[in-house]
């Protein structure tokens, strides 16, 4: 059933995941399908873990771990074995046949030779419950399946009900198994419990036995059958003579313990088993095994002794000859106490541990040859406290051996079997080294296959092929040459002196078989000299390579590509060597990878010439050196290649010492986009000298860029900085915003308009205004600065906020130069930008300091609109250049003419209001404002004309002149050089 929600009922839920289990494959092994139930069972329940325990082997009593999912191995290990009569839930529920719950986990009960709180992990968090559920078996119960919750959840009527259903499938499963099933005497105890007192020891299994009855009241003796038939050798009426008959017969030697036994299983009232020895008639000894069991009267009193015994002397003849073998075999091995001591070690283990009468009976960590063992002492006791036949290779101490130690649990110890493994260590180590080389010439091949193909100038090629195959091949120096006009010139080197490469640089051609590398360009195949004295032998004319170089074997690889050769590879030893077949066959390779990569690289190197070249000749070669701005650029290409990409800025004086700030991109690269960048860098300046607004230059180029034909897309942004009002007009097409950093430290972004890229916007642009105190920095840069692959927009804007940051509390008081921005350019692109090979998009930066006119420095006054204005505005002009100690009487005179026939034009062919202004900055700048918008024109004029002279007078007093249109109408200005200052400034 689904509810509103979707959810699947729990009663459905558990009926699919019985479903599930009725799906597992018939030949599934019995562990696999513990193990898949006991998953769907813990699952169901939301259960932490779960556990499966059934009776097995032929220790009854006991419950064997045989699954477990979802627990560490330190939290089940002390659950491997444990009493089917203990408290712990598994055990109640297996005996029981019921549910058992126990709401705060606790380790088991302890077993002979195994103290589980002993290996309870140290952690588990209290109040963990734990519920057990029995698995039914074949006539009784098997065993017990439980299951761990977290604390504070105890399971209801339909976990326990869930989990019976579980258990009862795992049963029927398990029916076949008979790896499985319990022992009888478990079954009875899980059916029963404890076993009626009087039933007699079981028949020992192989030998014939002779049953006995011992009266302990009377000491009589009474036997099942005839003794000669089980101990021919023993008088036939010795049982008449009761216990001390037979006491007697014993051996000497074994009497004590015989009788200590006896004793003990009497006390106990339980079952027990000794083996000792008995004389027989002509005086030998025979062995015996006897079994027996104590039966008790009604108030629980010893009254009789009833058991078996059979004539065990063809087991100790049998263990005597393994004893035999054991001491012989090639094999060391060691017998060992529940203690760790030493309680027996054949020939070959003396012969590492020491004498046996040296060793026997001490602490196996005591001996000097173990303990030099680094971490044995921690391994055997971990595979002890498994229970379970393990082993490992040790190195021995001796640094030439291997050992494989291995560990077997037995009753009361462990047995340690000790084999040189050395040989075969040998073999593998040789085994891995040819695997290995074979690996790493594979490997090396292959990195320098991929670094060649990844190479794109010949350095490349030279040092991938350096850091490739000189240090495998132990290699002291490489020389790699190009053929120029047959002549042989040196393309790179490493290890090699250089006034050896000097002296190489074109001595040698190419068609000269004289000499090794022209042999080698002959022949098309790898040349290899062992020595000097053969190379001097079979090049004598070439003995210069020797002499400058110093080397003592050669290896001259030929560099051809469709049949033409473009150069040689020359490595170098620094002593006489023979290349073995696979470093010849991998040289042969190498060459024509080699050679194919520095043919790409010749042509690479020669496109990426022409673009650097154009891309140079695309930028400003210099930014102007101004009294208003200090700026500094930087512009870093994308990764090495052909195509030139589009990022491009420029600083251009304007009137009134006023400056623009530009910076832009082309989208894409190539030689298009580079022509695109070139053609609106060339717009920009012309729209400049016009005077235009920004947002009027943004929709100039606007229209330049969407040109019907064209496919091409762009963004710029257009600054005006006014150091007079300290006003930054600016309008954008798809740029980031501008970075301002101020005195005081604090860095923003400008306000921008989101307006799209040229030739996909719509006019009009909007211009923005921002003040910008004195000492501003202002940075503009395109998106490759701060956006990459591994880098969002955003991400990257803070990033440069924080480099602004620290460049303006770490600034001193003196002002900065133009150094002081190239630095912080470099800085920023140097954290901004990955390493150049990295870099995959353009990235133009732009830094600017802002230096405003000091007030002193500018001058402004209203002239009245009559023809009196000129005469005042030349009063007032000779005696603010007086004020400025510009008092020089050129200058003053110039510049009076200049401001009267400025101000006579307006009079005469505009309209007021009228204003004066001069600036002192990088020249005299002097300005003319009125309301009116025409633009005055020069032109030509007659000898008979009596006007239209004034504005050729202009032009040729001032060094530079115009209009400037404004928000009330248009100002004309000129510009003048200050004294002192360069004619052309």
């Amino acid at each position: 059933m689904v509810n509103a929600r979707g959810a699947v009922q729990p009663l459905e839920r558990q009926r699919m995941r019985m479903r599930l289990l009725g799906a597992v494959d018939e030949d599934r092994r019995d562990v696999q399908v513990l193990l898949t139930a006991l998953q769907q069972a813990v699952a169901e329940v939301h259960g932490l873990g779960g556990m499966v325990h059934l009776p097995g082997g032929g220790m009854s009593g006991v419950l064997y771990l045989v699954a477990d999912s979802g627990l560490p191995e330190s939290l089940t290990r002390p659950w491997l074995i444990i009493p089917a009569r203990g408290k712990a839930p598994p055990s109640r529920a297996a005996r029981g046949d019921t549910v058992a719950w126990q709401p705060d986990l606790a380790p088991p009960d302890p077993m002979p030779g195994r103290d589980p709180a002993a290996l309870w992990p140290s952690g588990v968090p209290a109040g963990i419950g734990h519920l057990a559920v029995p698995v039914p078996g074949v006539g009784g119960r098997r065993g017990a399946l439980s299951v761990l919750f977290a604390p504070g959840a105890e399971p209801g009527p339909a976990e326990h009900a869930f989990l019976d259903e579980v258990a009862a499938w795992m049963s029927e499963r398990l029916r076949s198994s008979g790896i499985l099933n319990p022992s009888p005497a478990l079954l009875q105890a899980l059916q029963h419990g404890p076993g009626p007192r009087d039933a007699p020891a079981g028949e020992v299994e192989g030998a014939p036995a002779l049953t006995y009855t011992w009266d302990l009241r009377t000491g009589e003796l009474t036997a099942g059958g005839p003794v000669e038939e089980v101990l021919p050798g023993i008088d036939p009426q010795i049982m008449t003579g009761g216990i001390e008959a037979w006491a007697a017969l014993i051996h000497p030697d074994d009497l004590p313990t015989a009788v200590a036994g006896f004793d003990t299983g009497i006390q106990e009232r339980g079952g027990f088993q000794h083996e000792y020895r008995i004389r027989q008639q002509d005086g030998t000894y025979v062995w015996i095994e006897a079994r027996a069991r104590t039966i008790t009267d009604e108030a629980g009193a010893p009254v009789k002794v009833v058991g078996t015994i059979r004539d065990s002397s063809e087991t100790h003849a049998a263990a005597e000859s393994v004893g035999r073998a054991l001491r012989h075999m090639s094999d060391g091995f060691v017998s060992l106490d529940t203690d760790w001591r030493i309680d027996f070690l054949n020939q070959a283990a003396e012969r590492l541990f020491g004498p046996a009468g040296e060793v026997a009976g001490a602490l196996l960590w005591n001996v000097p040859a173990v303990r030099a063992v680094p971490g044995l002492e921690q391994r055997c006791r971990a595979i002890a406290a498994e229970g379970r036949p393990a082993g490992f290779d040790v190195p021995w101490p001796d640094g030439t051996s291997w050992y494989h130690l291995r560990l077997v649990p037995v009753p009361e110890g462990l047995t340690l079997y000790i084999t040189d493994t050395t040989e075969r260590h040998l073999r593998e180590v040789e085994r891995a080294t040819a695997e290995r080389a074979a690996a790493e010439r594979a490997a090396l091949v292959q990195r320098i296959t991929r670094e060649l193909a990844e190479a794109v100038t010949a350095r490349d090629v030279m040092t991938a092929v350096a850091d490739g195959v000189m240090a495998p091949l132990g290699a002291t120096g490489l020389i790699m040459l190009g053929v120029v006009d047959d002549r042989l010139t040196v393309v790179g080197s490493r290890g090699y002196p250089q006034h050896c490469t000097q002296v190489l640089e074109g001595q040698w051609t190419a068609g000269d078989t004289t000499n090794p590398v022209g042999d080698a360009l002959r022949t098309r195949n790898p040349l290899h000299i062992a020595s000097p004295e053969e190379f001097r032998e079979r090049y004598p004319q070439a003995e210069a390579l020797i002499r400058e170089g110093g080397g003592q074997a050669w290896a001259f690889l030929p560099l051809a590509v469709s049949g033409r050769g473009i150069g040689a590879a020359v490595i170098c030893f620094d002593r006489p060597r023979t290349l073995d077949d696979d470093e010849r066959t991998l040289l042969t390779a190498l060459s024509g990878l080699i050679a194919q990569a520095l043919e790409r690289a010749g042509l690479y190197d020669e496109a990426t010439t022409r673009a650097r070249t154009l891309q140079r000749s695309l930028l400003p070669q210099a930014l102007p050196e101004l009294p208003e701005l200090t700026v500094a650029a930087r512009y870093q290409p994308a990764k090495q290649g052909a195509d030139v990409g589009g990022d491009w800025y420029d600083v251009i004086p304007l009137s009134a010492a006023r400056v623009a700030l530009v910076i832009g991109d082309v989208m894409g690269h190539g030689m298009a986009e580079a022509a695109t960048m070139g053609g609106l860098r060339t717009a920009v300046r012309t729209l400049s000298e016009l005077e235009l607004p920004p947002d009027e230059i943004l929709g100039h180029l606007n229209d330049l860029v969407g040109e019907p034909g064209t496919d091409t897309f762009a963004t710029c942004l257009y600054g005006v900085y006014d150091p007079v009002t300290r006003q930054l007009s600016y309008a954008s097409a798809g740029q980031p915003p501008p970075a301002v950093a101020r005195p005081d430290g604090t860095v923003t972004f400008l306000p921008m308009t989101p307006d799209p890229p040229l030739g996909v916007a719509t006019p009009p642009f909007e211009t923005l205004e921002a003040e910008l105190p004195a000492e501003s920095l202002l940075a503009l840069y395109s998106d490759g600065l701060v956006e990459s692959k591994d880098r969002d927009v955003t991400t990257g804007m803070n990033r440069l906020a924080e480099l602004l940051f620290e460049s303006v509390n770490a600034r001193t008081a003196a002002p900065a130069g133009g150094s002081d921005l190239d630095g912080l350019c470099a800085a920023i692109t140097s954290a901004l930008l990955p390493a150049h090979r990295a870099l995959t998009d353009d990235a133009a930066l732009l830094l600017a300091r802002t230096h405003p006119l000091d007030a002193e420095n500018v001058a402004e006054w209203p002239l009245p609109e009559d023809a009196v204005a000129a005469g005042q505005a030349r009063e007032l002009v000779r005696a603010q250049l007086t004020d400025w100690d510009l008092a020089d009487e050129d200058l003053v005179m110039t510049t009076e003419l200049l401001v009267s026939e400025l101000v006579g034009n307006v009079i005469r062919h505009a309209c007021g209001p009228i204003r004066l202004r001069m600036l002192r900055s990088r020249a005299l700048i002097c300005e003319v404002s009125d309301a009116s918008l025409t633009t005055p024109h020069i032109r030509h004029t007659s000898a008979t004309d009596e006007d239209g002279r004034g504005l050729q007078l202009i032009s040729a007093l001032c060094r530079r002149w115009g209009t400037r249109h404004t928000r009330t109408g248009k100002s004309i200005w000129t510009e003048q050089p200050l004294p002192g200052s360069p004619v052309d400034a």
